[in-house]
């Protein structure tokens, strides 16, 4: 009896977990949809001789294009950083924001091929590792001054991924994983709350031989 309500309990959480996302996304986008296309839709109704329902959301698509051209000239980049800076000193809302934006960003610099695979590295110390992101082998003088073959590695920081510290490592001492990079960037943001599964295949030991010969 003990069993089957451990059982009960863990399909039910399982299941929680699953639909609280799907449910949560599907309220954002029903409410961000239906609030400004009646905000903006009443507006066409009252100024715009010609209104066809839905016409809100095309407005707001070209705002957010609209957004995007001032956002990228020096004028509106100075814009978006004092907004960036008055929302984080809101107690409250600087929670909300930091969080959100963390998320936007970190998807912005996986769309943009930033990072090639997700590897564990011996940070802040021998003994402790931390979830890092190759961007690439190390050339140039950093190199040729040193005899092993070094990795250029992103150690992000959390929850906002998009800060962090680069740093070379041997790669003789860098450990792969098989995570994705959204995973490892999932894993970040929610301090390992979330953690992807485990490949079927044998697992290897950090710094062992198996971690050594595939990095």
């Amino acid at each position: 009896m003990k069993q089957f309500r451990s059982s009960i309990r863990r399909y039910f959480i399982t299941g929680l977990l699953v639909v609280t996302p799907i449910w949560g996304t599907y309220l954002i986008l029903k409410t961000l949809l239906v609030t400004l296309e009646g905000v903006l839709g009443r507006v066409l109704q009252r100024y715009s001789a010609f209104y066809i329902p839905g016409s809100g959301i095309v407005v707001l698509a070209l705002l957010i294009f609209l957004t995007g051209l001032l956002a990228t000239n020096i004028f509106g980049k100075k814009i978006v950083e004092f907004w960036d800076y008055l929302l984080n000193r809101v107690p409250f809302v600087r929670g909300v924001y930091s969080v959100l934006k963390a998320i936007v960003d970190a998807i912005s610099l996986q769309s943009k091929g930033h990072f090639n695979r997700v590897v564990l590295v011996q940070y802040p110390r021998a003994g402790i590792y931390s979830l890092a992101f190759v961007t690439g082998v190390t050339q140039g003088e950093a190199q040729n001054v040193t005899r092993e073959n070094l990795v250029s590695v992103f150690v992000p920081t959390t929850p906002n991924p998009t800060s962090g510290f680069f740093v070379l490592v041997p790669q003789e001492q860098v450990v792969p994983l098989s995570m994705t990079i959204e995973e490892g960037m999932k894993m970040i943001i929610t301090a390992g709350f979330f953690t992807p599964p485990a490949p079927e295949t044998a697992k290897a030991t950090p710094g062992g031989d198996e971690g050594e010969k595939s990095a």
